[in-house]
């Protein structure tokens, strides 16, 4: 009977902490991806607001962008230890090479828009870090099953 209970708590435990980490996981992506899009969706609007108002616009989704993406990594690595990635199919694993990839562009093309001082590198980098950020949430769909 203890060992019985023991277990039974583990499988819980092992329940909620999962709960917990793809909570997280889903929460991130919400903020990261969901945010580029409202924040590409009100831009127009923004400009109407004044010179400076899109400018502001986007520093403010900045500080809520960039511990979001750090939250998506720590959750990432935390799934695919939890996935067990050696006990994953050939397939599994290319997908998850793939949103792995996608991922770190769409990092590296948020960073780069960040950055820019052209109208032609804030398009084109808003527009990479949007589509592989989009790329991203559909493969983790994919790896979720």
């Amino acid at each position: 009977m203890p060992f019985a209970r023991a277990a039974s708590a583990f499988a819980a435990l092992a329940t909620t902490t999962t709960a917990v980490r793809l909570s997280l996981h889903v929460l991130a992506a919400s903020v990261w991806v969901g945010g580029q899009l409202t924040v590409a969706g009100l831009l127009g609007t923004a400009r109407g607001l004044g010179e400076s108002a899109s400018k502001l616009v986007a520093r403010a989704f900045g500080r809520l962008q960039w511990p979001a993406y750090a939250a998506l990594l720590a959750t990432g690595v935390w799934n695919v230890v939890a996935n067990h990635l050696s006990a994953q199919g050939s397939e599994w694993n290319a997908v998850l090479g793939a949103k792995i990839a996608v991922v770190l562009i769409a990092g590296l093309a948020a960073y780069l828009h960040q950055r820019s001082r052209s109208r032609a590198g804030l398009a084109a980098f808003g527009a990479i870090s949007a589509l592989a950020s989009l790329s991203a949430l559909v493969l983790g769909v994919l790896l979720a099953g």
